[in-house]
């Protein structure tokens, strides 16, 4: 029996056939669900994908939605590029694809955010057409079965995991293959403690016949990440009970989300808040630090509360800036460490300290 025979033999009776985006797998419907799954996991994607899809239901509703709007949806799901990619392809394909989604793999290939393997994926999983795919899960399967050696960031390997992957996938029920490797990478060959005893390929994988399944993928080279610092500006005006938050620059992190403003040096706050949001304010209270970690440093992130008392809420761009309602639905994308905060004033532990 090949590779892809034993894989679809399990999956026909052990494989996932009852997640949201295998029901009417439509292009658009694999597209969304591809980029959530993109570093993150299946049961954490289902909510977002189900209420993404209540509310752009299809390309159109997406193109003409707001990126505020759609950042809002994002938020929790991190990696916000994802996000602001999806609302530049949805606009890409109403003006040059007249609605549709493409169904040529270089045309999916070229739309911003899609790489090889989501390209192959979106065509095999809603076209039933044949593309070899290699995501996170299919290159730990593959590492492990193979016993392929070194850091799969490494561009011979790879072209090497690419090839393997090409030779096993079938030509026939390649929607129903795709979506078993990848099952079984996630469900069965996982990261820790891999289930070999109940996996398909237990009999020919090279890893488990030389009892080294745990060292593969082979490890990234390790490099300390870096920290940086920066500090949350929370100004709160207690008489309105609201806080002021910016629109982040497009470009760098977390960005278009709507976040605190922020500063470089607590000494320079109070000149920095006059400056920068013409508001005077002798109450600044820091409050205890957090570490929010990205891929690739640390970011300490210090909050620092600055009341302020009988000021208007005069802002310089309302595009830019607003005082958010402490205590309300935000509707506007955020990152986690600022709805975190935001949830913290809720509480009343800021205002009333």
């Amino acid at each position: 029996m090949s590779f892809s025979q034993k894989v679809l033999k399990w999956f026909d009776t052990q494989g996932r056939h009852d997640l949201p985006w295998q029901q009417n797998p439509t292009p658009y419907r694999v597209w969304i669900s591809e980029i959530m799954l993109q570093q993150t996991q299946v049961s954490t994607v289902i909510p977002y994908f189900q209420r993404f899809m209540e509310h752009f239901p299809d390309i159109s509703t997406l193109a003409q939605a707001k990126l505020d709007t759609v950042l809002h949806l994002w938020t929790g799901l991190g990696y916000y590029a994802r996000a602001r990619n999806l609302h530049k392809t949805a606009k890409i394909i109403g003006s040059e694809f007249h609605g549709n989604f493409p169904t040529k793999f270089e045309d999916v290939l070229n739309l911003p955010g899609i790489g090889r393997s989501t390209a192959g994926a979106i065509m095999t999983l809603s076209l039933q057409k044949r593309f070899p795919i290699l995501d996170g899960n299919v290159k730990r399967v593959l590492c492990r079965h193979f016993t392929v050696e070194g850091w799969s960031g490494n561009a011979l390997v790879m072209q090497k995991l690419w090839s393997l992957s090409d030779s096993v996938t079938p030509t026939k029920r390649v929607h129903h293959y795709t979506q078993a490797i990848m099952d079984l990478g996630a469900t069965v060959c996982t990261r820790s403690k891999p289930k070999c005893t109940i996996c398909p390929l237990v009999d020919s994988c090279a890893a488990k016949k030389q009892n080294t399944v745990t060292l593969y993928p082979n490890a990234r080279p390790t490099r300390e990440k870096p920290t940086k610092k920066t500090y949350f500006v929370i100004m709160i005006n207690a008489k309105e009970n609201r806080v002021l938050l910016e629109k982040r620059p497009s470009k760098g992190i977390w960005g278009d989300l709507w976040s605190f403003p922020e500063c470089t040096e607590e000494s320079n706050i109070a000149i920095w808040i006059k400056t920068h949001l013409n508001l005077s304010t002798k109450n600044i209270e820091p409050k205890i630090p957090f570490r929010h970690t990205f891929t690739h440093y640390h970011l300490d992130i210090h909050p620092v509360i600055c009341k302020i008392n009988n000021q208007k809420l005069q802002i310089k761009n309302s595009t830019k800036q607003y005082w958010h309602k402490i205590g309300t639905e935000i509707t506007r994308g955020v990152a986690a460490p600022v709805k975190q905060l935001l949830e913290t004033l809720e509480t009343s532990v800021y205002e009333n300290s």
